[in-house]
């Protein structure tokens, strides 16, 4: 695999307590597989990787008003939300969790939708900075990472996953969306692309 740093980011999703932490409203759905494929740490490599050879890193979080004046529900999962409480925007679950907790110069996005391109400056922003590949991590694979993965295809940018930094409800949601994701992607791991990244900084194999 090949990536400039200069034409790259890493797109996290929804790295949020409410989503990927133990006692998040989404804990009962996601935390197990969280833990189990160690996606805290492997998010936090790639983004370490990201930010040693210059590559721009990109949050987007999902957060809705206190009062939920903003949030239609026009989904089960955004049902979830609604019922739950969850993800009100000043909470602390809201936030992203601390050990991927943003540097000084990284991009942070808030959306209102499942995907973090509908309804926000997200494209504007990336092609503002030259960006044209997107590196995918984050929780669900099968929801949000999938559904903004899939509109960033259909935007032209080159779209790339990065299997082992992402993690679904079950081992069999996440199989299922990267077999899908496999004809409008790349598939690739937190290894291949930190090797990558290194050659194109260095210009000798890492």
């Amino acid at each position: 695999m090949e990536l400039d740093p200069r034409t790259t980011a890493v797109v996290a999703v929804h790295c949020q307590g409410d989503i990927v932490g133990p006692t998040g409203a989404f804990a009962d759905f996601f935390h197990q597989q969280v833990g189990e494929r160690r996606i805290i740490d492997q998010i936090a490599a790639l983004l370490a990787a990201a930010r040693e050879a210059g590559a721009p890193v990109v949050y987007t979080r999902v957060a809705w008003k206190p009062d939920f004046s903003d949030l239609e529900v026009n989904s089960p999962l955004l049902g979830i939300v609604a019922q739950a409480g969850c993800l009100k925007d000043g909470s602390e679950l809201a936030e992203i969790v601390e050990p991927l907790k943003p540097h000084g110069d990284d991009i942070v996005l808030t959306h209102q939708r499942v995907g973090a391109f509908a309804d926000t400056d997200l494209d504007a922003t990336l092609r503002d900075r030259g960006i044209t590949t997107l590196l995918f991590a984050g929780v669900a694979t099968n929801a949000s990472v999938e559904g903004t993965a899939r509109v960033a295809s259909d935007l032209g940018y080159r779209t790339v996953i990065v299997e082992d930094a992402c993690s679904a409800a079950t081992p069999e949601a996440h199989e299922a969306s990267i077999n899908s994701l496999g004809l409008l992607a790349e598939i690739t791991t937190v290894d291949e692309v930190r090797t990558a990244l290194t050659e194109a900084v260095t210009g000798t194999p890492a």
